[in-house]
């Protein structure tokens, strides 16, 4: 049987767009652009374009060899038409471009543009952690809290698009901070994730006599290592959060019936987060049909890119 023919494959991130082309979960060159997220994505097309044309040069291929194009982007797209809904302060022009129609002009090729979570997922499922399964949710822990899931081996989608997706901005505290992206209070993503960590740490007790006051960079990975060491500030805050991804988790286990939770992010390199997050999820979630497995991110940063190639072949 002729393998499939690669696929273009893009990861659309804020600070860098990864791009790749991709043939059986392999990455066969690869390169990155400057994303210059705050620009118009219009003014990116071409580097994007030009950018693929030299990767498939570079294997002795061209672009319009390939079977599709699959793009991870961070927002919400609409399950039918592919379209950009929305925008979380990236690429802002990006739901008034049509960006099949694009990519058949030029390349001549079917696109899928799919949200960054769930490409994820989808590449943790076709290539990682999540092979063999076909009931998955995954979470990422970074900047935000990122979700997807998959359902009897369909990534969730929903109605208009935003399954599972959003499921890092529902309420865990009802009196928590107010949210500037969603607006709702106290969701998942303001009580604990990278972008709020120095909320929590200048509120956490005894802050200004930590050894955490005195690094010089204030992120996860410090306090991590610092509780390791004992200190009580650091402790606090590690504890804080280990229970508010448990029960973000958690409420996604309840929500979507996964027999498998996967998570990834560079916060989730700490072993004390897996094993927290399992631990809140036997602890709390009622599964009387037995224990939802817990497991790491097998590939990492290339989750996303590597899903692309599914997305692309499917578009």
């Amino acid at each position: 049987m002729a393998p499939h023919p690669p696929v273009l494959a893009a990861d659309t991130g804020g600070t860098l767009i990864k791009l790749g082309v991709v043939q059986g979960g392999q990455v066969l060159a690869q390169d990155s652009i400057p994303a210059h997220s705050d620009r118009p994505l219009a003014e990116r097309l071409p580097a994007l374009a030009e950018a693929w044309r030299k990767l498939c040069a570079s294997i002795g291929t061209t672009a319009e060899a390939c079977g599709g194009i699959g793009i991870s982007f961070p927002s919400i797209m609409h399950p039918v038409t592919g379209r950009v809904l929305t925008h979380f302060g990236k690429y802002t022009d990006a739901p008034s471009l049509d960006l099949k129609a694009w990519a058949k002009e030029t390349f001549g090729l079917p696109l899928c543009i799919e949200n960054d979570a769930r490409a994820a997922l989808v590449g943790e499922w076709q290539y990682g952690a999540g092979q063999h399964e076909n009931h998955l949710v995954m979470i990422t822990l970074g900047t935000g809290l990122g979700s997807a899931a998959l359902c009897d081996g369909k990534p969730l989608r929903g109605g208009h698009g935003q399954a599972a997706i959003m499921a890092g901005h529902s309420t865990i505290a009802w009196q928590g901070a107010k949210c500037p992206f969603c607006g709702n209070i106290g969701c998942a993503e303001q009580e604990a994730s990278s972008a709020v960590l120095p909320r929590l740490l200048a509120h956490a007790p005894g802050y200004a006599q930590s050894a955490l006051s005195k690094e010089a960079k204030q992120d996860y990975a410090a306090v991590f290592r610092l509780a390791r060491e004992g200190d009580p500030c650091a402790i606090a805050v590690r504890d804080h959060s280990i229970k508010v991804w448990g029960v973000h988790a958690a409420n996604l286990v309840l929500a979507f019936d996964p027999a498998k939770v996967i998570v990834g992010g560079g916060i989730a390199n700490a072993p004390e987060v897996i094993d927290g997050i399992r631990a809140h999820i036997h602890a709390h979630a009622l599964t009387p049909w037995g224990k939802v497995e817990v497991a790491k991110s097998r590939l990492g940063d290339s989750a996303a890119l590597l899903g692309c190639e599914w997305l692309g072949r499917n578009a």
